[in-house]
């Protein structure tokens, strides 16, 4: 394990400031300094606050990752960044953090894809990947299901939102039941106290003439809010564990339905779930259950890793260095849509 390579991760493209510190595949700090607090007065990110977020948390978040780590800068071999996608302005301080403790330690540095880091985080807890897994990755800014034969170098597209992604909808959801922000872990608390049959809310894109692998959740939001708003507008108080245990399973059943469909359809035996809805309890519980079923092996990582975080881009970056994959240039952009089959700027 020594003579492998020592990498520190930078992520910085939304509202966490996200440090990490891998050898190999073995994950030795994981810091990260969020800033949902700032951001909940206002029902949502906003990029700017998020940028200044970034901007102070950083040299902070770094010495907090070396002191877990127990190196110092000197030790580290390799910087790897999230590039794209996400908020251009976030985006711009962790690349710029990057070069320039890349051109202070005259060391290589990966400006890696955000989705792409998603999925490869999962290798530092159940070990390698297998090649060619499926992935599917839920968070605010996506739902995308993925076919990746190599982490590094090539991952493929299978299908991905048409409208909100899924954790936009929990947003929006919890919004209207009056339940703050971010909405996804109080949902699904909520949910808990709820029957998930209570409401029949329609399940988006999942008829026969539908895209088979496209998510939309836009029409699911819409039925949830004029739900409520009826029950509002017939004085009739609003049952809002049932509302979310419902919204919930209608966006669990859609996901997971999906996913294995997509495993079967294109002969693959394995399933990830990433990103931050990953960390759904319902989510999490159903994708198992349908995964036994179907005799599909499923990996996901533990919910503290599916949420955005320096681990996941370090973990992208060692195996970058692993399979030899050429540095990025020192003029690497901050690409806010760069797209999934662009692995390394």
């Amino acid at each position: 394990m020594a003579d492998e390579p020592l990498v520190l991760g930078i992520e910085t493209s939304c509202d966490e400031t996200g440090i990490g510190i891998v050898r190999g595949t073995t994950l030795l700090a994981d810091a990260v300094a969020s800033s949902v607090d700032e951001h909940a007065r206002f029902g949502g990110v906003v990029p700017e606050v998020a940028s200044r977020a970034h901007l102070e948390a950083m040299v902070p978040t770094v010495h907090r990752a070396l002191k877990t780590a127990g190196v110092t800068m000197a030790d580290i071999d390799a910087i790897a960044v999230t590039s794209g996608p996400g908020l251009a302005g976030a985006l711009l301080v962790g690349v710029a953090a990057a070069k320039g403790y890349a051109m202070a330690l005259d060391k290589p540095v990966y400006g890696v894809n955000h989705l792409a880091a998603h999925v490869c985080v999962d290798q530092l807890e159940h070990g390698r990947l297998p090649e060619p897994c499926m992935a599917l990755l839920v968070s605010g800014g996506h739902s995308s299901l993925l076919m990746v034969p190599d982490v590094t170098s090539d991952v493929r597209p299978l299908g991905s939102t048409i409208d909100d992604a899924a954790g936009e909808a929990f947003d929006k959801v919890a919004r209207v039941l009056g339940l703050g922000f971010p909405g996804g872990p109080v949902i699904d608390r909520k949910a808990r106290e709820g029957d998930p049959d209570a409401i029949a809310f329609p399940r988006g894109l999942t008829g026969p003439r539908d895209a088979a692998y496209d998510f939309s959740f836009s029409g699911l939001k819409t039925a949830v809010a004029r739900w409520v708003e009826g029950r509002a507008r017939d004085g009739q108080p609003v049952p809002v564990a049932d509302v979310a245990a419902s919204f919930q399973e209608a966006v669990v059943d859609v996901l997971t339905r999906k996913a294995i469909r997509a495993c079967r359809e294109n002969g693959v035996e394995h399933l990830l779930l990433g990103g931050g809805v990953a960390a759904n309890s319902r989510l999490r519980a159903m994708a198992a259950e349908r995964c036994a079923a179907a005799g599909i092996s499923l990996r996901v990582p533990r919910p503290g890793l599916c949420t955005d975080n320096g681990a996941m881009v370090a973990a992208l970056g060692a195996e970058m260095v692993n399979r030899n994959r050429r540095p990025s240039l020192l003029d690497i952009p901050a690409d806010s849509s760069m797209p999934v089959t662009v692995t390394q700027a």
